[in-house]
Formats: C-alpha cells, structure tokens, sequence
C-alpha cells in the first residue's frame, strides 16, 4: 500500500512517514505541489491514498488536490490540515477530498481513518498510465429524470452536459438511488456513506446535496429529485412525485 504524504513541515512529515512505514505502508513525501504533482503523475504504480495539507508554498492544498482529481477521481484523498473552519472543510469537499482532519491530531485516529478509506475505496495498482477501459457494463450506468450516472467514470451527464463527480458525491448519488424514496436521516447517511470513525459533520451533507442539486435539478431552489424531510434528512426520487 502505497501513501503519498504532502506536508511542507519536515519534522511532522518524517514522522508521519516513519509511523506509516511501521504500519506496513510504503510512504513517498512531498514538501509542496509541484513535488506532489510530479510524483503522482511519474509514479509506477498508482497511490492508494493521497494525505493532503493545505497551507503549503506555492500551490495550495485546495489547488493540488482539483489537480490530483483531475489525474485520478477514485484515488482517496485525506486533508490534514490547521485550518479548522467550516467553510475550510467545505472548501475542502468542493475541491475533491474525501476525509477532513484538522490538526493537531491523534495518530491512532489518523491510522485508523487512513486503513478504513484505503479499504473503502480499493486502488488497482497497476501501472500508469492507466489501462484503456473495456467498454462499461450497462449496470454501472443509472438514470432519472434527465440525468445519466456513469458509475465506472464517476461523470454525471445532464441535457447533454458532462460533469465530472468526486468520489464522495458519486457514493452519495448511488446511496440515495439505492434507496429511492426512503426517508434518510442525516446519521443514517453520514454512517453508511462516510463511514463511523468519519469527522464529517451533518452540515457536509448539506453542502454535497446542494452541489448535487446544482448539477441534477431543473430548479436547484425548488429540488425535485432530492428532497429535505424537514428536521430528519433527505428523500430520493427517481421519478418525482406530481
């Protein structure tokens, strides 16, 4: 299992590459963006996960990781970052990552999070670049209304428009189509969508249903897909009720 840590604080970054590397865990660490970039794109074999920071030279984090989502939309991205706001996490989502975790931070709980979204969101770890895809197979695609999910190519297509999905909004999209027209609390879809031992607040959530929304529904403000139960969650319609 391969990890690619960038972190710009040398100290922090050589120890967590020597506890990642007492976990089993190959770890290749990179002080800012280009050093990233660069060995995400020139790597042999594909990293099972990215452990992203946020205030580096150069290139942010929130820069690196849209680069990195543009390279690769499976491979799981973990921010550690100082920032602590809201709209930081929220930032953070919307640029592609999967997990926010603000420092400072508990290792067990970091080694933890790391192994549950490696297992997750499993890397075929084959050489780059990638293999050309075999042509999909009709279950990886799902429609309603006028949209169309291309699971295998996280791409979401709408009255002719693609758009590319994170790995997150493509979870959250397939959980709610798997679960049309039930009533789903926001706990519900944080445990079974992030996972228990996520540091995802109920408002992420929000924040993906309005990207979601934005993408999918005719009239975001007026949704007739994804639905709020007012005080509970969300409900999913494939076909919207009259």
């Amino acid at each position: 299992m391969r990890i690619l840590i960038v972190e710009d604080e040398s100290a922090l970054a050589d120890g967590l590459k020597f506890n990642f590397e007492q976990e089993g865990f190959e770890a290749v660490v990179a002080g800012d963006g280009d050093v990233a970039l660069k060995a995400f794109r020139q790597a042999e074999s594909r990293f099972n996960l990215v452990l992203l920071d946020l205030m580096l030279p150069g290139m942010s984090g929130y820069d690196i990781c849209r680069e990195i989502r543009l390279i690769d939309k499976q491979v799981p991205i973990l921010v550690l970052s100082a920032r602590t706001l809201s709209e930081d996490r929220t930032a953070g989502f919307d640029a592609g990552c999967d997990q926010y975790m603000s420092k400072p931070f508990n290792l067990k709980e970091l080694l933890s999070r790391v192994r549950n979204l490696i297992e997750r969101h499993p890397i075929d770890n084959s050489s780059l670049p990638a293999v050309p895809r075999e042509p999909e197979l009709e279950s990886d695609v799902r429609q309603f209304g006028d949209a169309k999910i291309d699971f295998s190519r996280f791409e979401l297509t709408v009255h002719g428009q693609t758009h590319d999905l994170t790995t997150m909004e493509v979870q959250l999209l397939r959980y709610f189509l798997d679960n049309d027209g039930k009533v789903l609390s926001r706990g519900q879809i944080l445990e079974d969508v992030w996972g228990s031992d996520s540091n995802v607040m109920p408002r992420t959530i929000d924040n993906f249903v309005l990207r979601l929304r934005k993408l999918i529904e005719p009239n975001p403000s007026a949704p007739r897909h994804i639905l709020s139960v007012r005080g509970t969650g969300y409900r999913f319609l494939t076909k919207p009720e009259a």
